[in-house]
This record gives C-alpha cells, sequence and structure tokens, in this order.
C-alpha cells in the first residue's frame, strides 16, 4: 500500500531544514495543526499526517485487528519515516504522544527528537501505586458506554471539557465538529485504544531527547502526569505551557510553535 496515500502526507516547509512529523490526537486529523505550522515552516521541513481512519486518510486502509491497540498506530509512523527516509523531531499530540513513546522505543535510531504534548500513557488511576491518570476506572467505563451508545451526543458533551477555555466556545465547536467527521465505528475502537491503554513501563525504555510540554490546565491530562513522565523519561525536560485545556495548538499556538521550534532546533547542534 501507498504509505503517503494511507496517511495522507504532506510535507511543506524548508526542504533543508531538521524534519518536524506532527501527529494528531484521538478524533482529530493534521489541520489540528494549521496555526502551529506557518512558524514552524520557516526553519523545519513539516511533515503532516493523518491516522489511519482520521481526516483524509484511506479508510480502506483500516481494520480492527491493527488498530485495536496503539501498536498499529506506531507502526505506521515508522513506516512513514522509513517512506521520506527521515529522522524526525516527532511531535505526538495527546494519545500520540504514547504512539510516539511506542515507535521510538522500537527504533531509537529513527528519530532525533521526542515532543510529548499534553501526554498521558495512563488515563486510570492507579490506588495501588498512588498514580493519578485523571479518572477512575468505574469514569472510564462510564465514558466508553456513552460513546459507543451515542457518539455524537458523546461528541458535544465531551468536546467542550477536552478543550478548555470556555470563555472561547469556538474552540469547543472545532473540536466537537472534527470528532463528528470520524466514523463512530473507527472512532470507538481508537477510543478504547486511547482510554484503556497502560503504557506506563514504556517511557522508561525512551533514549531519544525528550521534551514534555504540559498546560497549567487540562482536565484530561492533569500535571502530575506531566511530571510522571518527565520522572520516567530519563534526561527528559519538562515544560509548563502558558495555555489551558487539552488542545494548546490551537489555544496557545504560539507559545506551542515556540516551545517545538526550541526544542526542535537542538536536533541540528
Amino acid at each position: 500500500m501507498d504509505v503517503r496515500n494511507r496517511n495522507r502526507v504532506t510535507v511543506s516547509g524548508r526542504a533543508d531544514g531538521p524534519v518536524v512529523m506532527l501527529a494528531h490526537g484521538f478524533g482529530c486529523d493534521q489541520n489540528m495543526w494549521r496555526l502551529v505550522v506557518p512558524t514552524l515552516e520557516r526553519d523545519f521541513r513539516v511533515v503532516l499526517f493523518d491516522h489511519v481512519g482520521a481526516g483524509r486518510s484511506d479508510l480502506s486502509a483500516w481494520n480492527e485487528e491493527r488498530y485495536t491497540t496503539l501498536d498499529g498506530y506506531a507502526d505506521d509512523v515508522l513506516e512513514i519515516c522509513h517512506e521520506l527516509d527521515v529522522r524526525p523531531v516527532f511531535v505526538g499530540h495527546s494519545v500520540s504522544a504514547t504512539v510516539g513513546v511506542l515507535a521510538a522505543s522500537r527504533e531509537p535510531e529513527r528519530f532525533a527528537r521526542l515532543v510529548l504534548l499534553t501526554p498521558s500513557p495512563c488515563y486510570i488511576d492507579d490506588p495501588a501505586t498512588g498514580y493519578r491518570g485523571g479518572f477512575s476506572a468505574e469514569d472510564i467505563d462510564e465514558l466508553l458506554e456513552s460513546l459507543e451508545s451515542n457518539y455524537l451526543g458523546w461528541s458535544a458533551a465531551m468536546a467542550p471539557v477536552i478543550m478548555g477555555n470556555p470563555e472561547r466556545p469556538e474552540l469547543g465547536e472545532e473540536l466537537t465538529n472534527s470528532f463528528c467527521r470520524t466514523d463512530p465505528r473507527i472512532a470507538r475502537v481508537f477510543a478504547r485504544a486511547t482510554f484503556l491503554s497502560d503504557n506506563r513501563d514504556d517511557l522508561a525504555k525512551v533514549r531519544v531527547p525528550t521534551l514534555i510540554a504540559q498546560c497549567s490546565q487540562d482536565a484530561i491530562a492533569p500535571r502530575e502526569v506531566g511530571e510522571f513522565v518527565h520522572a520516567q523519561i530519563d534526561g527528559s525536560e519538562l515544560v509548563t505551557l502558558t495555555a489551558t485545556g487539552h488542545c494548546p495548538q490551537l489555544s496557545a499556538p504560539e507559545a506551542t510553535a515556540a516551545a517545538i521550534a526550541s526544542f526542535a532546533a537542538g536536533a541540528g547542534r
């Protein structure tokens, strides 16, 4: 299969610049990066793509067996890197931060750096270890049950919570519309892979220079999660963006682009 068409890969920016690959989160597509791309294009070669099942990806390439876990998405990322013959600074938003961790753990030589934007390796609290993911197991069960029974209603209710910034309702509306463009069957499978995965043990396998970028307030990935990820990835850096909500590339694109560009610039040194 043509990897570029499968994932609707687009490349822009400086042909001779370091490569930055931007990976979107659940229910989104590469359009979610549009406000940070112009800044990054000045100094970097920017690679965008849609996860299979999202945006303008080839929906015929989606199958439940491959994408029932995040490993299928990590496989796709590696295939894109090989197809383009690039060693990118990989920027993963939300669940794609974990996808990047999995891909970089498997082939660390294929990545120059990682930027984990509002990451969460496990959304479910683990009282036995003191880990706080932000949700109880019951919360996640209810979330998935609601999503599976009425996806459009779930999208309308959850997107504004995920986005935050209630004083800017247009942001929540954009995320709602993005969710609603996703095939509900595909969304259900991706949601289970996202919210039921526990990839905490994979963090210690990362050997690539890593930046964790969190928001000051985030209902989906509390600051304790960012601190946990930072503690688990040896030598990583942690920054708190001047931003609220779970999607700072939309709510605070200047700060997000600046953090990515500053860290990615080090890949050329």
